[in-house]
């Protein structure tokens, strides 16, 4: 009989080995290898593949097509029907497309693929798989949130051969999967969930999806870190990953794009959980400065850019005489590096020493910063508290700080000019390079090139 072949795969980076070890040669990850069985070996294999070539099946191959000769035509894409959820995925659903949704349990995934799906179902064919919850649980949810019925299939299943056949038989253009970690195939022998499940069930998947045009969800879940859970090759197989994230005492969610082969990367889309399920939030940074009423020292307005548009978001910094002989740099929705390296900037350059203190930095609402345009704003921030001095509340800044204390210019600088002045702001802080040429109609732009410039500009 053939022996069966097994490979041990990291969960992280999705690299194989023959044989199990400790830690991961590639991405250095320790305990993260699964056993991944790969099915007895056909004997003769590689002797009949030549008989085969020599025998000329190779003919049966599809022709390469010359690059000048492809067509060009824009992909066509359909509407989800939430304007923030095709925002983040490049401007719509693409037929044949392979999309991941990830997010914390409660987030509201299932929630929102539902609301999409009953959308999608009164103009097309659509099918919902759900894994992991019956069909009553998904009807009383669609019940409770208003949403029509009349169109969207329904099936409860975990075989993946099962899925593929009722895709076949139903043709639906667009297929959800709730969840990928639930679904297995009759010829794998691992339990549900293992990597070489997930891997090999999200293959057939996304490979019926490509030969059919159909746009295909899958579920995942998350790890402890809030990364998506499965190997990493997963990622690889979809055209699209996109993540739900939102804490549990807050009401708003941020659907936030990963990977988008059809679109920008990093896109943010915002909506807001409520009685009637996930609505989509036009105005993003109405909320996000929901400021209070009294004025604080310690807290400035900064412009970020997300994926294609600019954002209005609050930062907050404390600065507070330290009980420790370490004082504490604590850094919510920033790059906690970053904190203590702009700190050694302002002692350097701007001669404020805060050695002895504790620095704690928050980005209001929840957002996660991943760009340089907020440093000037979060050393203002924290000037502004540790001389307890409020910063005025019409004022908006952002601008990159270096190691030798300039300001550099950061991308779509007028555009977030534009964006602070719709919202009422009247007096902005950037570099020079991004200071319009023109007088900013209603706005004082004050453009500074060194730290010293920016801290004069506040007193």
């Amino acid at each position: 009989m053939a022996k069966n072949k097994t490979a041990y795969v990291c969960n992280d980076c999705g690299s194989d080995y023959a044989k199990w070890q400790g830690q991961c040669s590639d991405c250095g990850a320790w305990n993260t290898l699964s056993e991944v069985r790969l099915g007895p070996a056909r004997p003769g294999g590689s002797a009949r593949a030549a008989n085969d070539r020599r025998a000329g099946f190779a003919g049966a191959l599809a022709e390469a097509r010359v690059l000048a000769d492809i067509d060009l035509e824009e992909l066509p894409r359909f509407s989800s029907g939430a304007e923030e959820f095709d925002r983040v995925l490049g401007g719509g659903l693409v037929p044949g497309s392979a999309i991941l949704v990830g997010g914390n349990p409660g987030a509201g995934k299932s929630t929102l693929l539902l609301q999409t799906m009953c959308h999608l179902a009164t103009g097309m064919e659509a099918l919902y798989i759900t894994g992991e919850e019956s069909l009553q649980q998904v009807a009383m949810r669609a019940r409770r949130l208003g949403l029509p019925t009349d169109s969207l299939r329904l099936m409860s299943e975990t075989s993946v051969e099962a899925i593929l056949a009722a895709a076949e038989k139903y043709q639906p253009k667009v297929l959800v999967v709730d969840s990928i970690q639930v679904v297995h195939s009759e010829g794998i022998s691992s339990a549900p969930g293992s990597v070489s499940q997930v891997r090999e069930c999200a293959a057939y998947l996304t490979r019926f999806a490509k030969q059919t045009g159909t746009v295909l969800f899958l579920v995942g879940h998350v790890t402890k870190d809030g990364s998506l859970a499965g190997p990493k090759v997963l990622e690889h197989m979809i055209d699209c990953s996109i993540l739900l994230e939102g804490s549990q005492d807050s009401r708003f969610r941020t659907l936030r794009g990963q990977k988008n082969r059809f679109g920008a990367v990093n896109e943010l889309g915002v909506f807001a959980m409520t009685e009637q399920g996930m609505r989509e939030v036009k105005n993003p940074s109405a909320i996000f400065l929901d400021r209070s009423t009294e004025p604080a020292s310690g807290s400035a307005v900064m412009v970020v850019w997300e994926g294609t548009r600019p954002l209005l978001v609050e930062i907050q910094a404390l600065v507070d005489d330290s009980q420790l002989g370490n004082p504490r740099r604590v850094a919510v929705g920033l790059e906690q590096n970053r904190l203590a390296m702009l700190l050694a900037v302002l002692h350097r350059h701007g001669g404020l020493q805060v050695g002895d203190q504790d620095v704690f930095a928050n980005v209001v609402g929840g957002v996660k910063v991943l760009e340089t345009s907020a440093d000037l704003a979060l050393l203002l921030a924290i000037v502004s508290s540790y001389r307890d001095r409020q910063l005025p509340r019409d004022m908006v800044i952002f601008g990159e700080v270096g190691l030798s204390g300039e300001i550099r210019p950061v991308p779509s600088g007028q555009e977030r000019l534009a964006e602070a002045a719709k919202h009422g702001f009247r007096r902005a802080i950037v570099p020079k390079g991004n200071a319009p040429r023109g007088a900013l109609k209603g706005v004082e732009v004050i453009a500074v090139t060194r730290l010293e410039e920016a801290l004069a500009a506040i007193d």
